[in-house]
């Protein structure tokens, strides 16, 4: 089975393009996925996106966090195809389902991993228009490398974890 984990990072803000309501309107930065089939992370820019959105579309599940709401939004000026077609597996949506609200990815890989995330989406939209692109794959890939982590928690575990005002909370999942 080929599960690709997926992330990516746009040019611009929500607010650079008048508001939420236009995600797709943020172009990508940058894509970063993880294939369980090559064993190994590849990194696209805007000028290779129909080689990520192949990418994408090969994976036996592909997985990710916000990657319905957000990513694939983001993509779809780039493609005729309907990624939220594709067999997915949002974590964020799937916590959100069962919590009631949504929760941070940082939360989650702190409360399961003992891992914080190395930025934000702010800082690699700096880092992008201050052509520090290294800067943003590394971001992005680190982010995907959590992603699958947490991923391969949740499916041995059955549980994972977040912070809570503090506390750390179990939320049962079934990957």
């Amino acid at each position: 089975m080929n599960i690709v984990y997926f992330d990516l990072e746009t040019k611009y803000l929500a607010e650079e393009v008048g508001g939420w309501d236009f995600i797709d309107r943020m172009e990508l930065a940058v894509a970063v996925t993880y294939s369980t089939r090559r064993g190994a992370f590849a990194h696209y820019t805007e000028r290779e996106v129909s080689a990520l959105i192949e990418d994408l579309s090969s994976a036996d599940l592909v997985v990710g966090f916000n990657i319905l709401r957000f990513d694939y939004t983001v993509l779809r000026p780039y493609t005729t195809r309907d990624l939220r077609q594709l067999p997915s597996l949002d974590i964020l949506d799937e916590l959100y389902r069962s919590l009631g609200h949504r929760v941070k990815l940082d939360s989650c890989a702190q409360a399961t991993l003992g891992a914080a995330k190395s930025g934000d989406g702010l800082q690699a939209v700096r880092w992008f228009h201050e052509g520090q692109i290294e800067k943003v794959i590394e971001y992005c890939k680190q982010d995907v490398d959590l992603v699958r982590q947490l991923h391969e928690y949740g499916k041995r575990h059955r549980c994972i974890y977040f912070s809570y005002y503090g506390q750390r909370r179990c939320v049962s999942v079934n990957w």
